[in-house]
């Protein structure tokens, strides 16, 4: 049984600086009234059953659940499992059965383009007029720009695809997440001195543009600098599309452990190179790049 709360609504793909806006917000007031933080998202993305299309993920439930805890104190992530049943819910009823009842909001956040129900006729304006009807509290977050843009996940997913993974990092609040178990290889790294590891991600979350990054592992508490190459080896005609990060001042087994990667920036397109050797040297000259790169952010 859910616990009384004060209660953010939205499906936070991403967990970007304009959820932010509204999470903080939902830790205000709740630490105000002395209740605890929750927020409600989704197990699929509504835009699957509505409109019939994939849409790419920034991030998996468990790692929006990780950012919203770590990054803005939420207390606890709620799941709604999004069916037909849920999008052809009257609005009204969404208020009252899901968030009064079931989840026992006390007051409720959402942002200013928050739509919900059958055939989205849930408004904020429409949210607010009937909580303030049965005693629920309410606030709306108005939109939240930066460098004159909305930001958005759609905005951060096209970011990414085109490898602007610097400015993606300044839209979300935060490095872009990507993790997964490290699953066997070719072990070709490890013959040319720069052994990586070999991480498969989940289905449906967005694949950022094929290329080499600078960023962070993250395993067993245990933090790395790491040079990750997302593509499919064109020199080594690896074929399937892997993200293989090599965690730099690391000597180790990874087989089977969870790892979190966190992209800082774009370093270059992936490329096919006419030698192995060509192909080590560049390798190295990144892991030259990326120890320049987080250092200067660690600086700062």
């Amino acid at each position: 049984m859910n616990r009384p709360c004060v209660l953010a609504l939205g499906f936070f793909d991403g967990v970007h600086l304009g959820h932010g806006g509204l999470l903080k917000k939902t830790r205000e007031v709740a630490d105000r009234l002395g209740l605890p933080a929750a927020a409600l998202t989704m197990d699929n993305h509504p835009d699957t059953l509505v409109f019939g299309k994939e849409l790419p993920l920034l991030n998996t439930p468990e790692e929006r659940a990780y950012l919203m805890r770590t990054l803005y104190g939420i207390d606890e992530v709620r799941t709604l499992h999004f069916d037909r049943a849920t999008m052809e819910q009257p609005w009204q009823e969404f208020v009252r059965e899901t968030l009064c009842r079931q989840h026992q909001a006390a007051f409720v956040v959402c942002g200013h383009d928050y739509r919900f129900g059958a055939r989205a006729e849930g408004t904020p304006e429409r949210l607010r007029e009937l909580c303030e009807t049965l005693g629920v509290g309410f606030a709306c977050i108005p939109k939240i720009t930066l460098d004159g843009e909305t930001v958005s996940s759609t905005l951060i997913r096209s970011l990414l695809e085109r490898g602007e993974a610097a400015r993606a990092v300044r839209f979300l609040g935060h490095p872009h997440l990507l993790s997964g178990r490290v699953i066997s290889g070719q072990r070709l790294g490890r013959t040319l001195g720069i052994p990586t590891a070999n991480l498969r991600p989940a289905e449906g979350i967005l694949i950022p543009r094929f290329g080499v990054y600078a960023g962070y592992a993250y395993f067993d508490g245990q933090r790395r600098m790491a040079v990750v190459n997302i593509g499919v080896r064109p020199t080594v005609h690896g074929g399937n599309v892997t993200v293989e990060p090599w965690l730099l001042d690391f000597d180790g087994d990874l087989y089977g452990h969870d790892l979190r990667l966190e992209l800082v920036d774009f370093l270059r397109p992936e490329k096919q190179f006419a030698s192995l050797e060509e192909l080590k040297t560049e390798v190295h000259r990144n892991a030259e790049q990326t120890r320049a790169i987080l250092g200067a952010v660690n600086g700062k």
